[in-house]
């Protein structure tokens, strides 16, 4: 599933106000913080995952396994925060068309 552009502007208005639900600890991305992704996305299908490293090319090479990983549509990155969609089978989240 490909976000078309209106579809992302929405998750993008509908995701300021979250807060993140999963914060990266000194051990990294572990299959523990991956499960945890999953089990977040499975809930709420749109959240925020804060990856506070200060090399920018670790924190992208995280942020790229976490969205291979989970198979989730990267919303946007602001900072330290990527923002991730993935729908459930309850679909909670009523997308725009186009």
């Amino acid at each position: 599933m490909s976000l078309t552009n209106k579809q992302k502007q929405f998750l993008k208005a509908k995701a300021h106000e979250l807060k993140p639900v999963i914060l990266l600890g000194g051990n990294g991305l572990t299959e523990g913080v991956i499960a945890e992704i999953e089990v977040a996305l499975g809930f709420h299908e749109l959240i925020k995952i804060k990856v506070p490293t200060e090399d920018r090319e670790q924190k992208v090479l995280i942020m790229d396994a976490i969205i291979r990983e989970t198979k989730a549509e990267k919303v946007q990155v602001i900072g330290k925060t990527l923002v991730l969609y993935r729908q459930s089978e309850a679909k909670k989240i009523q997308l725009p068309r186009n």
